[in-house]
């Protein structure tokens, strides 16, 4: 059981003679911030909190601003299992207030609290369960892979199996309840699926999940990397994000007369999703390299549509099993597992209940195989397809007032003038593929 209250915590301390606190919290791009205390010092900090300079934070603060106070969350302590056994050291999530004693506006986890707040007024609690993917590779200067396996495949001496194994060890360790663990489609590529629960609790293991898959490879020798498309000719990584609705303990989402059993507050939301995937494909897809993994015939989404059984779908509606009626849910499969998720799982139940609250119908299921569709085929289906690189991404979201009360004012103005940099950046670069193919012959 997770503490609840300070003295829960500081008896927690005392139980295991945790010798620090690490104190975490992510900035606007999604990296993992944080700094560490001795237990003589937690008290303060589980008082007034601890001060620091966030101009020095991606997107936290300008110079004249700079002092910013983490406050930690209690519920989130937990100890490290990979740290040493001899001095115990444990970590907490915080909240970032200003010294007036406000909540940060930019901070992500409030970010994702004020959404949550706005679903909860609406009497939901918004679930999620994402399936993060990544690959392991022989070290961070190159992609060579460990492995040829393929979906589901168990290879022999299988190094990576084993330290896939003790990630989930240590996940389990931190109260984070795994699912299942299996290698993906591409060679080297692997997966942890995450028991779903509430959207806050699941940025806060979705963080600790990357952290912990990178800590474990690297003390066996090895590279941890959710890029979403590091290697060319072969799949990407996705975070598929299942999510749903409750309302207390019944399932909002389900209704057992409703085509596919789904309630019209559920389809509402699809519809809502849909509506927006434009929008919000620079939040849940943020990087330049994103975009090469959303491109047709590597299993990942490209174009905008719903579907039951169809996995080349944006959406998909998992089949109802009788008897499983919580487990009704829709499957949002753009996002990578490079993204911030507190900014994604923001975004995502905005644009769902945008759809709900303006009561937009939903169209029908694509059924076909939308990859063999022809271009025309797809234009008479009405089925768009998702920004083809984070330019086009960061243009339609830069004109998008869902994002932008979704996200806030600053963080939202922040995040539209750091990706156009990125793409300035990156636009201005010689490729090996241009000397490849343009040195030899111009």
């Amino acid at each position: 059981m997770r503490p609840k209250t300070k003295s829960e915590v500081m008896k927690l301390v005392k139980e295991h003679k945790v010798r620090y606190i690490r104190l975490w919290f992510t900035d606007v791009l999604g990296f993992l911030k944080g700094f560490t205390i001795t237990i003589n010092e937690l008290p303060r900090a589980l008082g007034d909190g601890m001060g620091f300079d966030g101009s020095s934070i991606e997107g936290f603060a300008r110079i004249e601003e700079s002092d910013m106070i983490a406050r930690p969350d209690t519920t989130t302590f937990a100890i490290l299992p990979w740290e040493s056994k001899e001095q115990p050291v444990a970590r907490m999530f915080c909240d970032i207030y200003t010294p007036r004693g406000t909540p940060f506006e930019a901070d992500p986890r409030y970010v994702l609290k004020k959404n949550l707040a706005r679903a909860k007024k609406m009497g939901f609690t918004y679930y999620v369960g994402p399936e993060l993917e990544y690959f392991y590779f022989d070290n961070p200067k190159n992609t060579i892979v460990l492995d040829r396996g393929g979906y589901f495949d168990l290879t022999p001496l299988d190094v990576a199996q084993s330290v896939r194994n003790e990630t989930v060890s240590a996940l389990e360790d931190l109260g984070i309840i795994v699912e299942y663990s299996h290698h993906e489609v591409a060679s080297s590529q692997h997966e942890i699926d995450l028991r779903y629960t509430d959207a806050l609790s699941m940025a806060d293991n979705v963080m600790t999940y990357r952290l912990v898959a990178k800590e474990i490879a690297q003390a066996k020798g090895l590279h941890a990397s959710f890029m979403p498309k590091p290697v060319f000719g072969i799949n990407g990584s996705g975070m598929h994000t299942h999510q749903s609705l409750f309302k207390g303990e019944a399932n909002a989402f389900f209704e057992k007369k409703g085509d596919y059993h789904l309630s019209k507050m559920a389809k509402q939301f699809i519809a809502g999703l849909l509506k927006h995937a434009p929008d919000i494909t620079s939040v849940t897809n943020q990087w330049v390299n994103s975009y090469k993994r959303l491109v047709p015939g590597y299993e990942a989404p490209v174009y905008i549509c719903w579907a039951q059984m169809n996995r080349s779908a944006l959406i998909r509606v998992p089949m109802y099993k009788p008897g499983k009626e919580k487990s009704t849910r829709i499957e949002y499969r753009s996002p990578d597992p490079a993204c911030n998720p507190y900014l994604a799982f923001s975004v995502m139940l905005a644009a769902g209940l945008e759809g709900m609250e303006k009561g937009y119908t939903l169209t029908d299921p694509a059924n076909d195989n939308i990859y063999h569709m022809t271009e025309e085929q797809r234009e008479r289906a009405k089925i768009k397809s998702l920004p083809e690189d984070l330019l086009e991404a960061i243009k339609i979201t830069e004109k998008s007032e869902l994002v932008k009360r979704a996200l806030g004012d600053e963080l939202f103005h922040f995040f539209i003038r750091n990706k156009k940099l990125e793409w300035d950046e990156y636009k201005a670069q010689v490729t090996q593929y241009e000397i490849n193919k343009y040195l030899p012959i111009l």
